[in-house]
């Protein structure tokens, strides 16, 4: 397994993280303990020594199983990282409240790496009014929190007003190869990495969307190498960069366990040429969007309440990785659907690129619910 130091906080986890929001369920949607276990104490025996969770995972249960199971290993032996639930953060009183809570049922008296989760500017404006940040320096000076952070969703310019007000000890992103202009993207991690902020990365497999391409797709990792799983690719996509310290995975089944175990334990540099093959692979996959829809939102807001630019979205995303997560998304948009549309034509007198929506919205109603 490769570690890599932060040279900030003199710690060196593993390049490989646990991410502990998909462990193998139960039928009634309750973690699975046997399964889960057996992965936990694999990850261990191969040396990952980063484990991630967070408040709200496995419906609260993640944090209560991570601190039952753990306590057959020595404290010092491994890492460990939560979240603080910012939006259930009220007024100032809620952040020791809820740090208590999540220190019990984590069974220890401190939490190596401590985020503000899901981390917006709106979110943002909220923690500072609150002074969120000078109460986790207070629980830092008392030794029960030893790396302050914060997770993020939101714009590039979101997330450099963010990294920049604070001295952070590390940063967790959203970053694969078909990412790299999403969010925080590749300019927020050369940022961070100029700041010499660690960075963590989730959402490396694209929520496993990188793991089953297309058989069109797939061929061309396959003519690089027969025997490298689709998912070993991402990976090593962002074993590349140096800014990233830490790589989450919600491992879900021991074969994904020893998969990315044998990656990141022999990544190494990419070559210049599979440098561009990146490049390419993602050019292909963009190349099956449907859509032009640059998500501008001038068509919104619909006065029928049809979300425009999410239905091309999650189109998009169905054609691109024919995954089933596009027809699920969109089907969770309730009476925002595209199927919701009466043709009025408001939207395309507004739409810069001059899409022809009515006509589209009815090509995503007659693809996603097929």
């Amino acid at each position: 397994m490769e570690y890599r130091t932060w040279d900030k906080a003199e710690v060196s986890p593993s390049l490989l993280g646990y991410g502990c929001m998909r462990f193998p369920k139960n039928e009634d949607g309750t973690i699975d303990r046997e399964k889960a276990g057996a992965l936990l104490d694999k990850a261990m025996q191969e040396g990952v020594t980063y484990y991630d969770t967070a408040y709200t995972y496995h419906n609260k249960e993640s944090e209560l199983f991570l601190g039952e199971y753990l306590q057959k290993y020595e404290r010092e032996s491994f890492y460990l990282a939560t979240k603080l639930p910012v939006w259930l953060v009220k007024e100032e009183a809620d952040v020791e409240r809820l740090f208590e809570e999540q220190l019990e049922k984590l069974r220890t008296d401190y939490i190596d790496f401590y985020l503000m989760h899901a981390m917006d500017g709106e979110e943002f404006e909220k923690t500072e009014n609150l002074h969120v940040f000078e109460k986790l320096l207070q629980f830092k000076a008392e030794g029960r929190i030893r790396h302050i952070g914060f997770s993020f969703h939101d714009s590039y310019e979101a997330f450099e007003k963010i990294l920049k007000a604070h001295p952070w000890d590390f940063c967790q992103i959203q970053y694969n190869y078909m990412d790299v202009n999403y969010q925080a993207g590749r300019r927020g991690l050369k940022l961070a990495g100029q700041m010499g902020i660690p960075v963590v990365i989730m959402e490396p497999i694209r929520g496993g969307a990188l793991a089953n391409l297309p058989a069109d797709i797939t061929e061309h990792f396959k003519e690089r190498d027969p025997e490298a799983s689709t998912a070993s690719w991402a990976l090593k996509f962002l074993a590349d960069h140096s800014e990233i310290k830490v790589i989450l995975s919600g491992m879900g089944t021991m074969e994904q366990l020893e998969d990315n175990v044998h990656t990141l334990s022999n990544a190494g540099p990419l070559s210049e040429e599979e440098r561009e093959l990146f490049v390419n692979i993602k050019k292909l996959i963009e190349d099956k969007q449907k859509s032009r829809c640059t998500a501008c939102a001038y068509c919104m807001p619909c006065p029928f309440g049809v979300d425009i630019p999410k239905n091309f979205r999650f189109w998009n995303d169905e054609s691109m990785y024919q995954d089933g997560n596009g027809k699920r998304r969109y089907n969770n948009l309730g009476e925002a659907k595209a199927t919701f549309c009466k043709e009025c034509g408001k939207c395309e007198e507004a739409c810069p690129q001059h899409i022809a929506i009515r006509e589209d919205l009815k090509r995503v109603a007659a693809d996603l619910e097929a």
